[in-house]
């Protein structure tokens, strides 16, 4: 793990980060399965940060002023949430146009989550496919 994404991880109370490494596993994992190259892990907004060639950007985040919550923020000026919201309703939470809110007490979402990730990470090649080939 980057050593600044460890320190910000290191802040977060240990249910937060038990729902952010599944986050950040689940990017990797896509990342070899669809052979995308590295995966760039860094600090953007103070936020971990997860880039490869060709996607969009996915960050994640614990607040103190949302404890109970997660965030995996999404570029706000893609059709990613728009095309999560079509596809997954109101089987995921959303928060505007930008990211998924995790409940750190409710089972993770993770056949849902993968997918979404999954779109992001491969955003440029799909962004001109309806629902980015859903």
């Amino acid at each position: 793990m980057d050593v600044l994404v460890k320190n910000k991880v290191d802040l977060y109370p240990r249910e937060a980060v038990s729902v952010l490494i599944q986050i950040r596993q689940a990017i990797y994992d896509i990342a070899d399965e669809y052979q995308l190259g590295n995966v760039e892990e860094t600090l953007k907004w103070g936020q971990p940060s997860y880039l490869v060639k060709g996607g969009s950007t996915v960050r994640f985040d614990w607040n103190p002023d949302f404890p109970e919550r997660c965030f995996v923020f999404f570029h706000c000026q893609t059709k990613l949430v728009e095309t999560f919201r079509e596809v997954y309703g109101d089987q995921l939470e959303y928060q505007g146009k930008r990211a998924i809110v995790l409940r750190i007490k409710a089972p993770f979402p993770s056949v849902q989550l993968t997918h979404c990730l999954s779109l992001a990470l491969r955003y440029h090649s799909l962004k001109q496919l309806p629902l980015l080939g859903c």
